[in-house]
């Protein structure tokens, strides 16, 4: 390896095959094909940032251009070509950044460099990183020669090396010609042994722990892990060792158990401690968008504990972590965790149009303390004249009055659970649930917290009639699988009678999310044909009519 650079990612880069981590597949395959001859016109590289793609690149070329051949690479002792290509300087392995070359010109200038014979080595070989980048007009003047490159005197020929990290940018004419390599992001466990290895060579003082998040936050990308231990190893004295906590500040990192105990006062519907919670979150530095995906994370960690080992989180939680989240998941329903990821999501999206993206997180927060009992709007009709006061535990989950942070009330709106235990019984007792109509079958798919049944009635179903006890609807490709099933037993267990469900040929009307597309595109389209909105073209060229309201 390479000791002539302090900059760790650079200094300790791969120089044979041996040193590339994670993609060994790709390796093998490689030598073999180089060993029985079957060398590809083009090689592509594809993958994440970091994974060593142009390391590998690199790698294929010394692998076709060693002067003891494939069998006795050099490894120690690099001869002349090994060593003029590690160091980017070889005559006849042009490297090129097509980032800052996208023209047809510079190809044309590649084409005609290709058609003079390699000056020292076997095979001239063209590397393009970030080949994404070029032109239309710049590949199509290449599918020739990548087709069919010149041959040369000396019994090589011309090879092309591609890397990229968006693929799919590249037109399938190209791709089609290549012998295509997805480099996959590194194992965590393979990173994080790989990681400790150079920093015992580079005598740094770190902990575990903190190699173990550095290893979460490069997120497969060995380049990204090898440039969090440089800074790492720099942030640390000689006398000190870096912990976890000396880790999480250095890289903008917070402690999962502030949020596994934020997540706690949220069950508990304790909104001061939550402010307070996230308050302190924030003054650590902590940006509301990685503040969103780390609370994407221990969610999912809440709705999968229980499938999951510790050593496959990803080094994302320690074990004290791990069993707080499995005892606070013991006592939390699936539906109320499914809520919470689709409405942070939302909020993911929202954050770009605030300008004060702190407040709106902060409005996030208690609009989770609420979710749960807005979403119970069991005859709410008959509630507003109650308010009880539930126990404080999870199950129940209790919602505060806006005017005191202080109170155990419920908002006036919401029933208690012993309200709701007491409908339940009735219910059960024989008085049967009437549905007239498609919209009153969504209505009680809100009442009865059914909100995946309601989506999907909402989306991808188009009625095509409804009468009594019989729905006629057409649907999309995207319909769930078990739709019919769920909601034939759904319907049974509401109405507590047999429902036909059948399927139609026919279109059906508009799903009520179409519907509501279609209005509002209308509405806007008519606005954009009236008088007062020329007029304000006529003042303002470049204005743009983006939604219309209604002052109802």
């Amino acid at each position: 390896m390479k000791t002539n650079s302090k900059v760790l990612a650079l200094k300790y880069r791969p120089t044979v095959f041996e040193d590339l981590i994670g993609q060994k597949i790709i390796s093998d395959t490689i030598v073999n094909s180089i060993k029985d001859n079957k060398v590809p016109n083009a090689y592509l590289f594809t993958g994440i940032r970091g994974v060593g793609k142009t390391t590998t690149a690199r790698l294929v070329a010394k692998a076709l251009n060693c002067l003891h051949g494939i069998e006795n690479l050099c490894k120690e002792k690099l001869c002349n070509n090994c060593e003029s290509i590690s160091n980017s300087n070889h005559i006849d392995v042009l490297e090129m950044d097509a980032a800052s070359k996208t023209g047809v010109d510079d190809v044309r200038d590649l084409i005609e460099f290709s058609r003079y014979g390699p000056a020292t080595a076997k095979y001239k070989i063209f590397i393009i990183d970030e080949v994404h980048m070029l032109s239309k007009q710049a590949f199509n003047a290449l599918l020739k020669t990548l087709e069919e490159p010149p041959q040369y005197d000396n019994g090589g020929g011309l090879k092309f090396i591609f890397a990229t990290t968006e693929v799919k940018k590249i037109p399938i004419t190209v791709l089609s010609r290549c012998q295509r390599f997805d480099l996959s992001r590194v194992k965590s466990v393979e990173l994080f042994n790989y990681v400790k290895k150079i920093k015992d060579k580079e005598n740094g003082n770190i902990t575990d722990e903190a190699l173990k998040l550095i290893v979460k936050i490069s997120e497969g990308s060995v380049r990204d892990a090898l440039s969090l231990l440089d800074r790492a190893i720099l942030s640390t004295e000689k006398n000190n060792e870096l912990d976890l906590s000396g880790a999480q500040k250095i890289f903008g990192y917070f402690d999962k158990s502030q949020l596994i105990d934020l997540f706690k006062n949220i069950f508990e519907g304790n909104e001061e401690k939550v402010l307070n919670s996230y308050r302190l979150i924030y003054d650590q530095g902590i940006e509301p968008k990685i503040f969103l995906n780390d609370f994407l994370e221990i969610l999912y960690y809440f709705k999968n504990v229980n499938s999951l080992k510790i050593e496959g989180t990803n080094f994302s939680l320690n074990d004290e972590q791990f069993q707080s989240i499995k005892s606070l998941v013991e006592k939390l329903d699936n539906e109320t965790l499914i809520l919470f990821w689709q409405f942070t999501i939302n909020t993911m999206g929202e954050l770009d149009i605030v300008a004060n993206q702190n407040l709106s997180i902060e409005m996030f927060l208690i609009r989770l303390i609420h979710l749960k009992a807005i979403s119970n709007t069991e005859s709410i009709e008959t509630s507003h004249k109650e308010n009880n006061s539930p126990k404080k535990n999870f199950s129940e989950f209790p919602i505060k009055k806006n005017d005191s942070l202080n109170t155990n009330n419920t908002i006036d709106q919401i029933k208690n659970i012993a309200q709701e235990k007491k409908n339940k019984n009735k219910n059960e007792q024989g008085d049967k649930f009437q549905i007239k109509s498609f919209e009153q079958l969504i209505e009680t798919c809100i009442l009865k917290k059914e909100i995946k049944l309601k989506y999907e009635l909402e989306t991808n179903v188009n009625l095509v009639s409804f009468e009594n006890k019989r729905i006629e609807i057409s649907f999309n490709e995207s319909l769930d699988k078990e739709f019919i099933k769920i909601l034939s037993m759904k319907l049974y267990e509401w109405t507590k009678e047999r429902w036909i469900i059948t399927l139609s040929k026919e279109v059906g009307k508009m799903s009520q999310k179409d519907t509501i597309k279609y209005n509002k595109k209308k509405i806007l389209d008519d606005a954009k044909k009236s008088q007062t909105y020329k007029k304000i073209l006529e003042t303002f060229s470049d204005a743009q009519l983006i939604d219309v309201e209604s002052e109802d």
